[in-house]
Parts: C-alpha cells; sequence; structure tokens
C-alpha cells in the first residue's frame, strides 16, 4: 500500500508518523479544558466530536469519558465502518472541516482508554536466553516450559500511565550479598524494558482460538514495563514478579489500530518444538515495526518487534484456555523485544549484562541502571512506500524516591 493524501497538508509527507494510512486513537485536552476524543493525523489532532455528522457512531461514543472504551465496545464491524467513514472524511478533495482541528503541539495528551485489567508476558526468546543465561548459564537459559507455552503474570492495571507522566524510584526490601540480611532502602537496579501492548476490544468468557483472538485485538501500543531489578531477585521465587513491577507502566499516547498494522503482518519464528494445537500459528501474526530506545536522548536500542517468539494473539488464545474471562480495555503487555545483537537489547538489564558491562553514553557517562533525572523514551514506527506508522513516543522521567515512614 502507499501513502493516502488527505486535506491535512502535513500528513502528506514520508516523515510524518499519522499519515492519513495510520488515524490513530487518543485523549487529549487543551489549556487545561475538558477531556476529548481525538485522531491523530499530521501535526494536527481531529476532535472527533466535531465531526460526529460523519461518522456512524452514538454521539455518545465520541463523549467517553473513559477513552475510546465505548467505540471497541461496539464491535468490529463498527471499528471498520468508523475508521472508513472517518478516512473518507479526511481524504484528499472531501469538503475540508478546518473547525474540527486541533494543533498536535498545543495539546496535552491521557489515558486513551481505561484499563480493565493488565498482563504482561515473557515471549521474546532473546530476551529470555539473556536473562536466563546470566542467572543459570546458557544451557539452562530457557526453562523447559518456555518453548511450549506463553508465560505471563498478572500486573497492576492501576499502574498503567500515559507518556509524560513522571516515575518515582520505588522502595522495597532488597537482598543484599551471600547471608546478609535483606534491607529497605530505593531501588538501585532500577530499569526499563521495551515492548509492545495488545488492547482487547472485545470480551470473550471461555477459551478462544488464535484466530478469534487476533479479531478481538483492538490495537496496539508502545509499552515500557518499568523494573527494579533489585527487589525483583529477592521476591520472584517462587511466584514469579510482585512489587519488582508495580511501580509504573507507561503506554505511548495513541492507540494504532490493527487495521492501520495489517500491510506490516510477519510469520512468527521457526518453531523449535512444536506447539499444541491451541497455539499453532494459523497465518502471519507479528507485525515489522521497528523500534528504538533512547536515554536521555542518546539511542541505546534498536530492535523489531518481529523477533517475538509468540505473537499478541497467541498469549491472549492461551490467557483464554482456563476459561479465564477477558474484557474491553484488558491490556496484555508481549514482553521485552530484544534482538541477537547486542544493540538490539530492549533492557537495561541485558545492555549492561547485570551490571558487569556497564553501557559507555556519548557525553563519557555510563549506566548499568537509571539514575534519577534520566528520561527513558520508546520509539516505534513500521515503514510502509512512502509513509510511516507511528505511536507517539512513550516517555518517562525518573525522580528520586520519596521518603518512606519505614526508613530506618
Amino acid at each position: 500500500m502507499t501513502r493516502l493524501n488527505s486535506w491535512i497538508a502535513s500528513a502528506n509527507t514520508a516523515e510524518t508518523p499519522f499519515p492519513l494510512n495510520n488515524l490513530p486513537y487518543g485523549v487529549f485536552s487543551i489549556a487545561g479544558g475538558p477531556r476529548k476524543l481525538g485522531v491523530a493525523i499530521g501535526d494536527q489532532i481531529v476532535d472527533v466530536a466535531q465531526m460526529e455528522d460523519a461518522l456512524p457512531v452514538d454521539p455518545a461514543v465520541l463523549s467517553d469519558p473513559r477513552g475510546w472504551n465505548g467505540l471497541m465496545e461496539r464491535g468490529a464491524e463498527i471499528w471498520v465502518a468508523f475508521r472508513s467513514a472517518l478516512t473518507e472524511a479526511l481524504f484528499e478533495g472531501a469538503v475540508e472541516r478546518p473547525d474540527a482541528l486541533v494543533p498536535l503541539a498545543e495539546a496535552k495528551m491521557h489515558m486513551p482508554f481505561a484499563v480493565s485489567e493488565y498482563t504482561d508476558f515473557y515471549a521474546g526468546r532473546h530476551h529470555a536466553t539473556n536473562v536466563g543465561t546470566m542467572f543459570r548459564g546458557p544451557d539452562n537459559a530457557l526453562p523447559p516450559n518456555w518453548l511450549h507455552i506463553p508465560i505471563g503474570y498478572n500486573g497492576r492495571a492501576s499502574s498503567v500511565v500515559v507518556s509524560g507522566t513522571d516515575i518515582r524510584r520505588p522502595w522495597g526490601q532488597l537482598k543484599g550479598p551471600n547471608d546478609e540480611a535483606p534491607k529497605w532502602a530505593p531501588s538501585q537496579r532500577f530499569d526499563i524494558e521495551l515492548e509492545i501492548g495488545a488492547i482487547v476490544g472485545q470480551s470473550s468468557d471461555g477459551p478462544i482460538s488464535v484466530d478469534q483472538a487476533d479479531a478481538n485485538i483492538f490495537g496496539y501500543v508502545l509499552l515500557n514495563d518499568w523494573s527494579a531489578r533489585d527487589i525483583q531477585a529477592w521476591e520472584y521465587q517462587p511466584l514469579g514478579p510482585f512489587q519488582a513491577k508495580a511501580t509504573a507502566t507507561s503506554i505511548s499516547p495513541w492507540i494504532v489500530t490493527k487495521a492501520a498494522l495489517e500491510p506490516f503482518r510477519c510469520a512468527t519464528p521457526v518453531r523449535e518444538k512444536d506447539l499444541l494445537p491451541h497455539l499453532r500459528d494459523t497465518g502471519p501474526m507479528l507485525y515489522d515495526i521497528p523500534l528504538s530506545v533512547t536515554l536521555n536522548g542518546e539511542t541505546i536500542c534498536e530492535t523489531n518487534y518481529n523477533e517475538m517468539y509468540y505473537s499478541s494473539a497467541q498469549q491472549l488464545a492461551h490467557h483464554t484456555t482456563s476459561g479465564c474471562p477477558m474484557r474491553v480495555g484488558d491490556l496484555l503487555g508481549a514482553g521485552t523485544i530484544s534482538g541477537p545483537k547486542k544493540a538490539n537489547r530492549g533492557s537495561l538489564l541485558e545492555l549492561s549484562w547485570g551490571g558487569k558491562e556497564p553501557l559507555e553514553l556519548a557525553n563519557g557517562d555510563t549506566r548499568s541502571f537509571i539514575e534519577d533525572g534520566d528520561t527513558l523514551t520508546l520509539h516505534g514506527a513500521a515503514q510502509g512506500d512512502g509513509y510511516k506508522i507511528g505511536f507517539g513516543d512513550c516517555t518517562g522521567t525518573v525522580l528520586p524516591a520519596l521518603d518512606t515512614p519505614f526508613k530506618g
């Protein structure tokens, strides 16, 4: 597919992340005003409530205080009709509606949807192999179940925040070396995880197939699973991550719809072990999306979503196998997206190899883990023929730990 041109001139360049082909959904406000549903195009936001006469949905959907949950609840046929009508209204030659536009630079972005529940997975093979090698050696890097099922844990929906929200360094119980007693202190090994999050757009009350799971996904966001590695090292056995992952999870402000990503579908990797029927690949269910991470503006990682071992559809299908109900607005983190080379590693834990090989920055500084004041930003955009499908940055600045009544 080539770039579609719009009557909004800024959408008709190869560099904008928001051409007419994209039309991602967000929630914005201007100068402290009310929150509104908007669609990014070029350097503008379409205030969709101002175009309700051209859109095939109940006006209540366009003023839903939760964000885009109302449109998700209407189902896939409405998703298609809404996107088609919006594309037609913004297409080159259509009647221009400048009254519906707001400059993107003037907007404050908010959570684009209400998160019902949040599950994070561990589905990147390079990441799992790197972390396993650090702690168990290369011969036992992957646990026996890893090549058979997508492993995950249930996180805190309440901790999911939109890009631009400052992140406070967490306190926790840390274990010293050897037989030293644990201590109460701010995390010294605070980290990021470069991920993509899938948003469930349709409910299910029992097991569903991989194909149905794929159909139930509404769209995708960039996702940063902030992780306190020292808290995690002490707490994770025997039940897995808990407080180490409860500080915050940042997401990009724009939901890129599954429809916008269709031209970039690609296959999962060749399977080393045959998957059981409920997880088997039925077609290309990953996406070719180049990704990167910057630390204070310097690129420290470049990778691609196509490195994942399990797709979001496979993760969702597996999640339902016990009969676990899935709800509109559920968020599924893919797991850290690392590639085969050091420069492709999507966490500082990997980039510094557990702190043993500090990352050297261009200004002469080094990093093993995040320092107070550091700003970490995730970037992502699929590259088409003369256009990009971008997510908008997913960024957060780490603030010093607060005083705590438990100190000492």
